[in-house]
């Protein structure tokens, strides 16, 4: 015997949309709290429910119910037929779409309805605009649940209880960068479930995100979303010459990307790499940088040599790090490793090369040599995001244990803190430029602010609902900006920094 809720029905036949509502319907605790009543399904019925189910799990990215936590399919099947693969919307959704080059001012007049502002938010309205009044439950209600129902995903088995034992006592009530803004005008889109560098500030008024097959470029200032590279037809490179590697590209999912000094580079599900400068037209340099058939860009990064010469270097899933001219993009060096790499960080300085992965430790290299000089232990599952202080000190890596580790290079043999997130794996580890503050994104709902100043001992929690697609400071560190992936709540979050005595806060 089986029951399903009315409206799931409703659902499976067409007669309502796939709006808020409707997906409320699948979750066990939106049934309970709202007394819908249950029918009986017959096999044929239960046969077309399974299956809306499963192809509900692929095709949606829901902000207030992960389907994944609720129904009884085991992780290992949502990481593989749900995550790896997102299935896009239109090639161009941005053609003749008069939202994405619609500019509007401070004034609450002209901006679309499902926008936030500091205002509207001072004065009760959801950051992400989710109509709680309309619900029969309030948000700190689901949010009770969320926490008790969210499994995190592993890739090894570890006991979390152990694991608090080691993390610092932090306090979570502080407030270091206020809420400002939150658009849906652009929104996030993830390829990979474990990928989660998808945002990228280059200013405090510019931003960068990955959307669908398109990067979107936000004006903060200006609140104007544009389409800078659209990937989802023939990319051609207008770098040419004897000996390059460029070669055209179609159709790339992008995975990873960052964005420096104009130079945005881009890595692809299938082991792309697209490097185009923001001023000018087309893209300067794109290939595939591998043959392996898993050889997934995880992360690419661009830092200055100890030389001081710009280098990009790209971290793969077939086990390579690989060192690229910004010149002519000519491959410099490859450095192997015996497991898949997540994500690679390079010292202020330009001598150190730490390198996270498929493995649970961390070790850091020598950059010139490539030789290792110390594996980093202590984590207890695999690592996918990695940063360092800008002072060179220190350095962060985050792990799907919910663990951050703190590293300080003068003595490596043990970490010297432990920053445990609040239900999931750390995805994303940012420094602000001044090194005050450091950010770090859980898969979904959390990011956490810590201040060095008090030795990582008070922290500010923002509290979201939708999986992070990437967390960005901007250089001044005046601005933090958060992706939300989500079908209905997908958006771009600002904050900005809070500066003691701000008292024009109130009108702004």
């Amino acid at each position: 015997m089986r029951t399903v809720q009315r409206s799931v029905i409703a659902a499976l036949g067409g007669i309502l949309p796939f709006h808020f509502r409707s997906r409320l319907s699948l979750c066990p605790l939106f049934r309970l709290l709202s007394g819908g009543v249950g029918v009986y399904c017959d096999p044929v019925t239960r046969s077309l429910l399974d299956l809306f189910i499963r192809r509900y799990l692929l095709r949606s990215r829901l902000c207030v119910f992960n389907m994944a936590h609720y129904q009884n399919y085991e992780m290992e099947y949502v990481a593989d037929g749900f995550f790896d693969m997102v299935d896009f919307e239109d090639d161009n959704p941005f053609e003749d779409d008069p939202r994405y080059d619609y500019e509007y001012g401070d004034d609450d007049v002209t901006k679309p309805k499902a926008d936030t502002s500091a205002l509207e938010f001072r004065n009760g309205k959801d950051i992400q605009g989710i109509p709680w009044e309309r619900l029969n439950y309030t948000r700190d209600m689901y949010r009770e649940t969320r926490l008790k129902q969210y499994r995190n995903y592993q890739s090894l088995e570890h006991s979390r209880a152990e694991l608090e034992k080691e993390c610092k006592q932090v306090e979570r009530n502080s407030t270091f960068y206020n809420f400002k803004f939150n658009t849906r005008i652009v929104k996030s889109t993830i390829v990979h479930f474990q990928l989660r560098n998808l945002i990228w500030a280059t200013s405090k008024h510019d931003v960068y995100l990955m959307q669908n097959y398109s990067i979107m470029h936000w004006s903060s200032l200006l609140r104007r979303g544009k389409e800078v590279l659209n990937v989802a037809g023939q990319i051609t490179p207008t770098l040419k010459g004897r000996g390059s590697i460029a070669q055209p590209l179609s159709r790339v999912q992008i995975s990873t990307m960052f964005v420096k000094d104009k130079l945005m580079v881009a890595g692809g599900f299938q082991g792309e790499l697209i490097c185009k400068h923001v001023d000018r037209p087309g893209v300067t340099f794109s290939t595939k940088i591998s043959s392996d058939e898993n050889a997934i860009t995880n992360a690419v990064d661009i830092y200055n040599s100890s030389n001081g010469s710009i280098r990009l270097m790209t971290a793969n899933n077939d086990c390579y790090v690989r060192i690229f001219d910004v010149e002519n993009f000519a491959m410099l060096t490859r450095l192997s490793f015996p497991w898949s790499v997540n994500n690679t960080s390079v010292s202020p300085d330009g001598k150190l090369l730490a390198v996270v992965g498929d493995t649970v430790d961390c070790p850091i290299a020598d950059l010139q040599s490539g030789k290792v000089i110390q594996n980093l232990k202590g984590h207890l599952d695999y690592s996918f995001a990695s940063a360092w202080h800008p002072d060179g000190h220190v350095l962060a890596t985050g792990n799907q244990d919910t663990t951050c580790r703190l590293w300080d290079v003068r003595n490596l043999s043990q970490s010297f803190a432990v920053l445990k997130g609040k239900m999931g794996a750390i995805r994303g580890i940012k420094f602000t430029s001044d090194g005050r503050f450091m950010a770090m994104a859980e898969p979904a709902d959390f990011v956490h602010v810590f201040d060095t100043k008090f030795d990582y001992g008070k922290a500010q929690e923002i509290d979201l609902f939708g999986e992070i697609a990437g967390i960005s400071f901007s250089p001044d560190t005046e601005a933090l900006f958060v992706g939300v992936a989500d079908r209905t709540y997908g958006s771009l979050v600002e904050f900005n920094r809070r500066w003691q005595n701000q008292y024009l806060d109130s009108f702004l």
